[in-house]
């Protein structure tokens, strides 16, 4: 069979892909997911670039996802004198009074870390730059020993590594996007800086089921509670910034493949985000290790890998596509070659939809079938199936336009969009796609999945092995 790239490409827009033609060049390329980083750029920016996508969607009749990256809560010091560098075991003292920092104090505004500090905590400023270790806390006043000195520049941000914050999970300025958000053709919400199973459900209350929603995994607090946050929410981001300068590095690549293995249990979409062609902001061509993080990210299993800066602000943004297209699919054809490498088998689930998904892949790959066809009004089929990583196409059949794109995120899925209704019809109708699309050819045989009383959402229990 011709090869198939499975694993999902999602890149960010910026000022370097904010045209009409850059925005095909990336469909082209390869990207299949875009994302909206809602950091940076006003509602009007993110609506020109809505547009120049579902536009280039419509001509090159491609099918791809809008992923809105919310801010969420971020923390900053004030603002300090110019070249104020702080001593290896000195004093420093964060206060709440809004005058300009020196070497012995900073401004700091938010009064959630001054409830939830205590003595023996760290704090991290600049990326983790800085380290300051707590000695005493008071309503007004947190005094501290310098564990790591530098450069303190203005606005800088903090991260609380050893601290859950009885923080809103939605910023008022969240809750503004959001409102933008709802009304436009966005099919998945990510939200930053998840401590805990709550912040979940309190978005959900206001997506309601208007958007897919997306946890963010950057905060150490939040991997107690993994479990449970992967199973309350529709997928999971590995944004392993934010996670490395809250935990040792070297735990990073360890918590990646448990996040993976446990939404692949999960059936949920499970993104690796952050530095992943980082030099390529830059450079025309990726470094060898960059090369291998992004394989390693494939052979785990994700079901996508994300460019950040790189496609956003980078001086190479359709090159980085096209290497990160490289990279996966020379990955994938490795795993092909040698399954041994690829993503461990899972366990079996003892449901009927997880036995029947499991079932059409092992019969598909017995009668060396060209692909599985899954039927799904809702989606659902089609993540049970992607569940198993099947070394073969995944075509997804569904009368939603909404859930067609959704599917663009989701490992090894191609959807396309069913017109007509009755099994039998459908069955020519996916026929009829596959040859169109090239993707097998007469003669070859094709596994159908779905559900009887056909069209009913959430009754997969039939599989048959059709000829085309």
């Amino acid at each position: 069979m011709n090869f198939f790239r499975s694993t999902k490409i999602v890149a960010t827009v910026g000022t370097a892909t904010d045209d009409y033609e850059s925005t095909k060049s990336l469909i082209k390329a390869g990207v299949n997911v875009f994302r909206l980083n809602f950091s940076h750029g006003n509602h009007g920016d993110h609506l020109k670039r809505i547009t120049y996508i579902r536009g280039a969607e419509k001509e090159l009749n491609a099918n791809v996802a809008i992923l809105a990256d919310l801010q969420g809560p971020k923390f900053r010091i004030g603002e300090v004198k110019k070249d104020i560098k702080v001593i290896k075991g000195n004093n420093f003292i964060f206060d709440k009074e809004p005058k300009i920092g020196d070497f012995n104090r900073v401004y700091l505004s938010h009064e959630e870390i001054f409830e939830s500090l205590s003595v023996g905590s760290k704090i991290l400023m600049d990326d983790g730059k800085l380290q300051f270790e707590v000695k005493d806390v008071s309503r007004d006043k947190i005094q501290t020993e310098v564990l790591v000195g530098g450069l303190i520049k203005s606005n800088k941000g903090i991260n609380l590594p050893d601290v859950v914050l009885n923080t809103n999970p939605l910023t008022a300025k969240d809750l503004d996007d959001l409102k933008f958000i709802l009304h436009q053709e966005i099919d998945w919400i990510a939200l930053s800086f998840v401590q805990k199973l709550s912040d979940v459900q309190e978005v959900k209350k206001h997506i309601k089921n208007k958007a897919l929603i997306i946890a963010k995994i950057e905060k150490p607090s939040a991997l107690k509670e993994l479990p449970e946050i992967v199973g309350a929410c529709d997928g999971i981001m590995v944004a392993r910034g934010d996670l490395g300068v809250e935990l040792p590095p070297e735990k990073v690549p360890g918590i990646q493949k448990e996040i993976i293995i446990k939404c692949r249990q999960a059936g949920k979409p499970v993104i690796v985000a952050t530095q992943m062609l980082e030099s390529m902001i830059e450079s025309p061509s990726p470094t060898r290790a960059e090369a291998s993080d992004v394989a390693t990210a494939v052979f785990d299993g994700a079901d996508a890998v994300m460019l950040s800066a790189e496609t956003a602000v980078g001086s190479f943004p359709i090159e980085t596509v096209n290497i990160m297209d490289r990279i996966i699919s020379s990955a994938e054809k490795h795993i092909q070659e040698h399954p041994v490498d690829g993503p461990q088998h899972l366990m079996s689930e003892n449901f009927v939809y997880n036995a029947v998904s499991r079932s059409a892949v092992s019969l598909a790959e017995s009668v060396n079938a060209k692909a599985v066809v899954a039927f799904t009004a809702s989606g659902n089929t089609a993540y049970r199936m992607a569940r198993e990583r099947p070394n073969l196409l995944l075509v997804v059949m569904t009368p939603e336009i909404s859930v067609k794109r959704k599917l663009s995120l989701l490992w090894g899925a191609y959807p396309y969009l069913s017109k007509v209704q009755g099994y039998e019809a459908a069955i020519q109708e996916a026929k009829e796609i596959i040859i169109k699309e090239n993707l097998a050819e007469k003669g070859n045989s094709i596994v159908v999945v779905a559900g009887m009383p056909f069209g009913i959402s959430g009754s997969t229990n039939s599989i048959r092995v059709v000829e085309i």
